[in-house]
């Protein structure tokens, strides 16, 4: 008879102790796998990763491809039936290969990690430019994506040089926090993107905001919320990064911060979310960032903020010139939602927020099933192909839905849909707003939706379906139905 294998929980006892995820609870239902976006280009499936940690397969769980590649969606963790954080098990075993100096199994993934921090610890906030530059040196890929930087400077949508911000030691109250106007002031958190690769997004935001009477504010001296580099390879700066933002904002006065930027509001949340429920943490951080953060300050997506405050029925109300005709898909990308304990998302897999607003501005809105699959997220750097397999996938799922345009609410999402259509290859291309773009022209301030920063023209099928303005140029390179 063979002898038992032996288990070995060691890995299995370091995952509880710094994540404080206990791997025996998975019990194989799959849905980890099932669900997964990015799962056929794993060499272990995300179910097997757990039964390796389970049976102490070191050799399975820090050697495999699968936590390098594994895209943070937050698909596993929102459907865990045992609600284990999956996503935080796999940046665990990352950093752990790292510690026990095993190679990262997928290099660019991590080069692309701690070129990402490095950045952010230079200038306060990430540089692209730098960024990519360094990229193509340490993997040696000089020419790869070279037609898509050169598209994105031409667009002025990437700074030649960086932009340096430090925290202020002790910030002040800002003008409209105090006294009877609080209630009305937000902060504002355009994050790294907004302020470079995403100006459109940032113009139409705060155009619609002044539109509807929303006041919002951007504190100055924010940082970098450090994306999911920081939870990659240094959770430390993961959740120190985020709550000095939010102490920064608390100290001005404001009550709530909104943030445009999807990745900016999940890594904020989940900061929250983690200092909420662990008392060490809370208390070691506000040693470490030199003041007692009190938890005051409520994060919100833009379009929570909008709806919030403001309302379909009142949006509708402002509409002067109605999207009537053009035929939209909501796009909420994974983020914005996902995992519902820490977004505190009412419908993490249907959320309706941004249908709401679009219909308000007159658009008829199609249902579809891909409103929160996963575009290929942060690998836009280090897998293309992953980007291009998965958000191809979803502009064609789109045109099947019959739409003329998808509408986004993530710079991330923007860019993988947007910027890389031209290499998908497609028969046709199809525009890809931000949703504030559209309520820009549905409000009547058609100027500042920024439309010429867009890779995919939308301004053609906007004049196709009757919707004119003053930014429109040229012909129509492209026919509409």
């Amino acid at each position: 008879m063979d002898e038992a294998t032996p288990v070995n929980s060691e890995l299995a006892r370091r995952v509880q102790d710094e994540t404080g995820q206990n791997v025996f609870l998975c019990y194989q239902c799959v849905k980890c796998t099932s669900g997964c976006p990015v799962s056929e280009f794993f060499d272990w499936q995300p179910n097997q990763i757990m039964r390796a940690l389970q049976l102490g397969q070191e050799d399975v769980a820090l050697h495999s491809q699968t936590p390098w590649l594994c895209a943070s969606c937050q698909t596993c963790t929102t459907r865990c039936p045992q609600g284990l954080d999956i996503t935080a098990i796999m940046e665990f075993l990352t950093r752990e290969a790292k510690a026990r100096d095993i190679k990262p199994q997928v290099p660019d993934v991590n080069t692309f990690n701690v070129a990402f921090m490095r950045e952010v610890q230079l200038w306060g906030r990430a540089y692209e430019l730098g960024l990519m530059a360094e990229m193509k040196i340490r993997t040696r890929n000089i020419l790869g994506d070279m037609d898509l930087g050169v598209k994105l400077l031409r667009k002025h949508k990437m700074s030649l040089l960086p932009h340096p911000t430090h925290m202020p030691r002790q910030a002040k109250p800002v003008a409209g926090t105090t006294g009877e106007s609080a209630l009305e002031a937000i902060a504002y958190y355009p994050g790294c993107s907004l302020h470079s690769t995403a100006p459109e997004f940032d113009v139409s935001t705060r155009a619609v905001c002044e539109a509807l009477g929303l006041n919002v504010i951007e504190p100055k001296g924010w940082v970098c919320c450090g994306s999911s580099a920081a939870h990659r390879i240094d959770p430390d700066a993961a959740l120190r990064l985020p709550i000095e933002n939010l102490a920064l904002i608390e100290q001005s006065g404001f009550k709530e911060v909104t943030m445009p930027c999807a990745a900016c509001f999940n890594r904020h949340k989940a900061a929250q979310f983690e200092i909420r429920h662990n008392d060490k943490q809370r208390d070691g951080l506000s040693e470490t960032i030199g003041y007692d953060y009190r938890d005051t300050v409520q994060v919100t997506t833009l379009v929570e903020s909008i709806t919030r405050h403001i309302g379909a029925e009142r949006v509708a109300a402002s509409v002067k010139q109605p999207l009537t005709g053009l035929r939209v898909v909501c796009y909420y990308g994974c983020l914005l939602t996902r995992p519902p304990q820490v977004t505190e998302a009412p419908h993490p897999e249907n959320p309706t927020d941004m249908d709401q607003l679009m219909t308000a501005l007159g658009a008829e809105v199609r249902d579809w099933s891909y409103k929160t699959s996963c575009c290929g997220a942060a690998h836009s750097l280090t897998r293309p192909d992953i980007v291009l397999k998965l958000s191809s996938g979803l502009i064609e799922h789109a045109r099947e839905a019959g739409a003329d345009v998808i509408a986004v609410a993530c710079p991330l999402c923007h860019m993988n849909l947007d910027a890389r259509q031209f290499q998908m290859k497609l028969a046709e291309p199809l525009p890809v707003l931000y949703f504030t773009q559209l309520m820009a022209l549905a409000l009547g301030v058609p100027e500042k939706a920024a439309l010429d920063k867009n890779l995919v023209d939308p301004r053609p099928i906007l004049q196709a379906r009757g919707l004119n303005h003053p930014t429109q140029k040229g012909g129509l390179p492209h026919v509409y139905p």
